[in-house]
Formats: structure tokens, C-alpha cells, sequence
């Protein structure tokens, strides 16, 4: 079973994934991670985005595709994989039909709203990096670390605004990849503003895993 999950920044996805791989042995692959480990081992295709991105630009879609093709092709156990972040264009889509097939995409929707009060709650620690929010998991004494006694603090893209912007640049991005999927008959829509456990529970009756 091979999975897309497509969601907006804070809709859960990578909760979910997850959750969803440590019960079903599914492996999650993000495109963010696969840069990251591709610059860190110094491969040549970590070599060109460690340029691109020092630079300032965005990854080109061959290279993004470069990428996870060389990734997918590593994954011989027949399990399958959840890919979030990828694809991210109608291109990447139509490379990705090329090489991998995907049962499934699964469209996380949580209300704006509801999106905004997630993500500018966040509080993390200066010292230690440690994660808190200040409704779902607030520290035991406000904006002092429960770990090391570090100061609290929200991300400069956490605030409010930040959000606001964020989510209208998804939108765009993602709406045509939204529709692509419709058409392939690929697209299941689930609600993603529950408890995570329970929003797992939806995607495994969704693809009948």
C-alpha cells in the first residue's frame, strides 16, 4: 500500500504518518528529511541541493525527483511507504506516475481556524529544543521548559500572520494537485481536526488497512 498524504501546514500529517507506520509497518518518507540526509551523507544529488539551497533557491522539480526516485527504489520490503511533501507540482505528479504506483492519497482538512490556534500555540525551548502547546501540552510553569528550565518561545512562522500566509500559499500550490488526484480517483477526504489516534483510525478504514 503506498500513501500521498496532502494536508496544510498543521493539519497533522506527520502525526498521523506516524502512527499509521507503527501500526502497519508502512514506511514515512519526507521530501524535508530526504534533503537533509542527502546534504548530511554528501551524495551527488546532496552535493547540488546543499548549492541550491545555500544559495537561497528552491529545489528544481528533476532534482526533488531525482531524489525520491532514488529513495523509492531502496524500498524493496513490498509494505509500501507514505510520502509527505511529495509530490508538491503537477509535474513531480506526472514523474512520480513514471516510476511508483499510488493506491491512494489521502486530503487532511482541518479549518483554517482551527489550523491557526494549533500552530500559534507552539512553544519551544531555547536551550533544549523540547515541544510544548500552550493548550494541548502546556510546560508545568508558564514559558519555562519542563526538561531544562529553558525559556520558551514561538517561532517567527508561528505567528499568527505567518500562518495566515503559509496556508494561502498551500492552498495555491495544492489545489491543482487536489483536483489531479480527483480525476485519477486516487483522492480520499478525511477530517483531520479530531485526536490524532482517532484520525488514524479514519485513514486505516478510508484504504481498508
Amino acid at each position: 500500500m503506498n500513501l500521498i498524504f496532502l494536508g496544510a501546514p498543521g493539519a497533522g500529517k506527520g502525526t498521523v504518518a506516524a502512527k499509521l507506520a507503527e501500526q502497519t509497518g508502512l514506511t514515512p518518507i519526507s521530501t524535508g528529511d530526504l534533503f537533509r540526509a542527502a546534504v548530511k551523507n554528501e551524495t551527488d544529488l546532496g552535493l547540488k541541493v546543499k548549492s541550491i539551497m545555500e544559495a537561497g533557491g528552491l529545489v528544481p522539480d528533476e532534482l526533488t525527483i531525482a531524489l525520491v526516485k532514488e529513495r523509492l527504489a531502496s524500498e524493496t520490503d513490498g509494505k509500501g511507504v507514505i510520502l509527505d511533501g511529495f509530490p508538491r507540482t503537477i509535474a513531480q505528479a506526472d514523474a512520480l506516475k513514471t516510476f511508483f504506483k499510488i493506491d491512494a492519497v489521502i486530503n487532511f482538512i482541518v479549518p483554517d481556524e482551527k489550523i491557526i490556534k494549533r500552530l500559534s500555540g507552539r512553544r519551544l525551548c531555547r536551550q533544549c529544543n523540547a515541544g510544548y502547546h500552550i493548550e494541548y501540552m502546556p510546560p508545568k510553569t508558564e514559558n519555562v521548559c519542563d526538561a531544562c528550565g529553558g525559556e520558551l518561545f514561538t517561532r517567527k512562522d508561528d505567528s499568527p500572520e505567518s500562518i495566515q500566509n503559509r496556508l494561502a500559499v498551500y492552498a495555491a500550490q495544492t489545489q491543482p494537485l487536489i483536483d489531479y488526484y480527483k480525476k485519477e480517483g486516487l483522492l480520499i477526504d478525511i477530517d483531520g481536526t479530531p485526536q490524532p489516534d482517532t484520525v488514524c483510525e479514519s485513514v486505516r478504514k478510508a484504504i481498508g488497512c
